[in-house]
């Protein structure tokens, strides 16, 4: 594969005994978008949090545009352009939807998210600079017409949008979305799979995310890496992937 942003080499992890992650290698090329897929507790959202630093792996490295580490704390990872989006997400209820995206910059930012919420600015270039990044992000995503909505007033689906908006924010390199469309509907997640193939295209991404769907991974995705009990049983382009028989044993039945 020439240029992968990302490789794994080997990695795995274990919680109390029980392998999470086993033996675990695939690489992700530069611009691609590669859609991680299996069934519930595979280990798929573990290996996301390996990749931005919140768990360690057992064993095994992992290279990210050529430097491998075998951890990367949370900081260091936004600050190197590895960005994430979580599967419940993590949103501040009582904050604008502005506000929200502002705090995807504080690990870039000489203010804390504490002296933003009460307009203590140390730098003010650095903040004029995050909220045209900011405005142009919500921009971006057509959220502009929301940017002073408290959140929590907010639909679901336009929720999920924003927490899209704070990890764009940041600017990264590889972007990590653990179910960006998970209890979407179909409108809904025909817009989201627009946004995330546009956040490729326009803004040059490395998109890794974990999908339940099917049809939006065959849609959306150039690369499926799929995983069952930890284990790599699939890993190529979506048609091949997709009609692969340790694949449709695994994560669609033998008998489907």
């Amino acid at each position: 594969m020439p240029d992968p942003i990302l490789r794994l080499s080997e990695v795995s992890l274990s919680f109390k005994g029980i392998k999470a992650i086993n033996a675990l290698s695939f690489a992700v090329a530069r611009g691609e978008i590669c859609a991680l897929i299996g069934p519930n507790g595979a280990g798929k959202s573990s290996l996301l949090n390996i990749l931005n630093g919140v768990y360690r792996a057992d064993s095994g490295t992992v290279a990210f545009e050529g430097e491998s580490f075998a951890r990367i704390r949370p900081l260091a990872a936004a600050q190197r352009g590895i960005g994430r989006t979580f599967q419940h997400g993590a949103l501040f209820g009582k904050l604008s939807v502005l506000d929200n995206v502002l705090a995807g910059l504080t690990r870039h930012s000489r203010t804390t998210l504490a002296e933003h919420a009460f307009g203590i600015f140390r730098d003010h270039a650095q903040t004029r600079d995050f909220r045209a990044r900011a405005e142009e992000t919500l921009g971006f995503l057509d959220l502009s017409s929301h940017r002073n909505s408290i959140v929590a007033t907010l639909p679901y689906g336009l929720q999920k949008r924003v927490d899209l908006a704070r990890a764009l924010v940041g600017r990264p390199k590889l972007l990590l979305l653990d179910e960006p469309m998970a209890g979407m509907n179909r409108d809904e997640k025909r817009a989201m799979s627009r946004f995330i193939a546009q956040a490729r295209q326009n803004l040059g991404i490395t998109i890794v995310l974990i999908e339940h769907d099917i049809g939006v991974v065959m849609d959306l995705s150039d690369h499926v890496v799929v995983l069952d009990y930890g284990r790599k049983v699939g890993d190529g382009p979506p048609d091949a992937v997709r009609n692969d028989p340790a694949v449709i044993a695994a994560y669609l039945g033998t008998r489907h």
